[in-house]
């Protein structure tokens, strides 16, 4: 399906075009849409900030100032006229706020997560019920005023996980992707691609900023934080990833992220 094609029996009755949404003559604008595992909504951005939250499952957002992937106790806040791209990670029921820049709050001035407690959930879930051109002072207005002043951005580390232009460093990176737990040595890549060791070593820190092992562990990281938002056991994801045991895991986990798995996917209603 094509990010393009939008459903006529849209949720909630509402369009699922984001276009619809960026001139309307209200502050907020709340949005709904379905999708399937693994949708890809290509990089683009909107005058209009945007709050993206998955009610059900969880979305990676991907912008050149790092990646994120958020369960449903999470949501990511993307500034106006940010390019940004999302997929969904499982099967996913996008809740989407577009607020006008007058009315976005002084803290997300930059692209964050943001804490998604059981009264902002259901202020969110009321916003995309609600129609785009709500009464001015009515009990909706209350709501999105409500909504607005309970965003507060989380300090958590974003993902990044910059690629290459070189087209041989390219190609590692793409199998690498394919499959994070490839242990293929830099020698073995320089036959296949057909570029020297020292090349390899060279290129990597220049197109990317992080040396090959450190882009390979950025990769793996990558992975293991999206096979956790779909549901996968720690055991089974350090398997998958090529980690001797899932402690071996954590640790690089929490190396990287400042805390465990569990931690970074824990509910944030304490928060």
């Amino acid at each position: 399906m094509d990010d393009n094609d939008y459903r006529k029996d849209a949720m909630f009755g509402k369009s699922e075009n984001r276009d619809d949404y960026q001139a309307i003559d209200r502050p907020v604008g709340g949005m709904a849409r379905k999708l399937k595992d693994g949708f890809h909504i290509g990089a683009h951005s909107h005058p209009r900030a945007q709050l993206i939250y998955a009610y059900v499952g969880a979305i990676l957002v991907t912008t050149d100032f790092g990646s994120w992937v958020v369960p449903p106790q999470r949501a990511v806040w993307v500034p106006c006229n940010v390019e940004h791209a999302m997929q969904a990670c499982g099967d996913v029921e996008m809740r989407t706020v577009y607020v006008r820049s007058d009315a976005v709050p002084e803290e997300l001035h930059d692209c964050c997560v943001v804490a998604v407690p059981p009264l902002l959930r259901e202020l969110i879930s009321a916003v995309v019920r609600m129609p785009l051109t709500y009464e001015e002072g009515s009990r909706d207005s209350l709501v999105v005023e409500l909504l607005l002043q309970d965003l507060r951005p989380l300090s958590v580390v974003p993902l990044h996980l910059p690629m290459p232009r070189d087209t041989r460093l390219s190609k590692i990176c793409a199998k690498i992707l394919d499959d994070p737990s490839d242990e293929t040595s830099v020698e073995a890549w320089s036959r296949s691609v057909g570029a020297s060791e020292r090349t390899i070593i060279r290129l990597f820190p220049e197109e990317t900023g992080m040396t090959y092992s450190r882009w390979k562990q950025q990769a793996r990281l990558m992975a293991a934080v999206r096979l956790l938002a779909e549901g996968c056991h720690v055991t089974d994801i350090a398997l998958q990833l090529g980690y001797e045991s899932p402690s071996a895991f954590s640790a690089m986990f929490r190396r990287a992220l400042g805390m465990t798995p569990t931690e970074y996917f824990r509910d944030m209603a304490g928060d």
